[in-house]
């Protein structure tokens, strides 16, 4: 069993991506070529945003992102200590300094109730993820935003296709920023990324900082870096878009099987993370909360059942990062990452499949003894 099945996916598309590919090959535009603008576009028109940016990286999203509202050293950035290290790391790069607040143990999001004590007058943006596939509180966060003249930036890394209260992640803030990262939702087959706004000024800003800062050819109007996506790249997302709504679709009705498998018997000591009524979640990863997690791994390895942490080591406990964590701690954040389990999930992960891991969770949490013998 693959953790997330990549093999199937391509052969699901293959003449369409195959032919994708070709039509670059044979026009040879790699840098900038037409399916670059197309797959802007249907990005843009897909999430509602007026403008979409394709980039080079997540990563590369968020450094533009924060370029283009100005961040500069000496500001301060509020974020989730509980993210792939990117979300902090752009910040850093750029010589701000980040701000970690807590994450809600239910959905591991950012907590918005306790952004506005952290809000200091050299505060310039924030930045929730929608962390494993389910948009944060982006309502009360852009409120909070607004009552301080703040950015609001959505790490949208693993949510791209998610919904918040009727409207697309990505589309939610002064600017999303997405991963097509291959092993996401919507993934290209290297690096590749976009960023989201409705803001004129701001999608100017990123166009010209992702060539070098320019405003035309040879002549640098700001300050930019190289963070094209490729040609080739655009052209396989193109591919995959044809088939990603159904994708999603498979996605939440594996997260759904899940659910019920690891209901009943299984709920006292399996938690997965919840998603919430108004919002929905493409589970980039299907995550569950679990005692003894290194024990439980292991035997789930040797049943054949792969898995992941996501992640292991909250942000501000990271040796490079120490320096700016908050003396009362993340406890939410440093609960989950001993605790947080990810299991295999994906578009083509059927039925049987899910019963195998679910069976196989039940007869590792008794095994651990944990699990009584109705758990069997």
């Amino acid at each position: 069993m693959d953790f997330i099945d990549l093999k199937s996916q391509y052969l699901a598309s293959r003449e369409l991506i195959n032919a994708r590919i070709q039509t670059v090959l044979d026009h040879g535009q790699y840098i900038m070529g037409p399916e670059v603008a197309e797959l802007e576009g249907r990005l843009a028109a897909y999430t509602g945003a007026r403008h979409c940016v394709t980039v080079s990286s997540g990563t590369e999203a968020l450094v533009i992102a924060l370029m283009a509202l100005g961040v500069k050293p000496g500001d301060e950035v509020i974020t989730t200590p509980f993210s792939f290290i990117a979300t902090a790391e752009a910040i850093v790069l750029l010589g701000a300094t980040p701000v970690f607040v807590d994450v809600e143990a239910g959905t591991c999001n950012l907590d918005h109730r306790l952004i506005e004590a952290r809000i200091t007058p050299r505060t310039r943006a924030i930045i929730p993820v929608s962390l494993y596939g389910q948009p944060a509180d982006m309502d009360e966060i852009n409120a909070v935003a607004e009552r301080h003249g703040l950015a609001v930036i959505e790490d949208a890394a693993q949510s791209f296709g998610a919904t918040y209260r009727g409207r697309k992640s990505c589309n939610l803030s002064t600017v999303g920023c997405t991963s097509f990262f291959p092993s996401k939702p919507l993934g290209c087959y290297g690096d590749g990324g976009a960023l989201f706004t409705s803001d004129d000024a701001l999608a100017s800003a990123m166009r010209e900082i992702r060539v070098h800062g320019q405003s035309r050819r040879y002549v640098h109007t700001r300050i930019g870096v190289g963070g094209r996506m490729d040609t080739l790249q655009c052209a396989v997302v193109l591919a995959k878009l044809e088939r990603f709504e159904w994708e999603v679709e498979q996605r939440q009705r594996a997260a759904a099987c899940y659910h019920d498998l690891l209901g009943g018997t299984l709920a006292d000591l399996v938690e997965p993370v919840g998603c919430r009524p108004d919002r929905t979640s493409v589970y980039a990863q299907y995550t569950v909360r679990v005692p003894q997690r290194e024990r439980l791994q292991e035997a789930l390895r040797v049943a054949g059942i792969p898995t992941a942490v996501h992640y292991p080591v909250p942000i501000d406990q990271q040796p490079a990062y120490r320096q700016w964590a908050d003396p009362a701690g993340c406890p939410v954040a440093a609960s989950l990452a001993h605790e947080v389990l990810s299991l295999p999930m994906g578009p083509y992960l059927d039925r049987p499949s899910t019963h195998r891991v679910a069976q196989a969770l039940a007869q590792a949490l008794q095994g651990a003894g944990l699990a009584g013998d109705k758990a069997a």
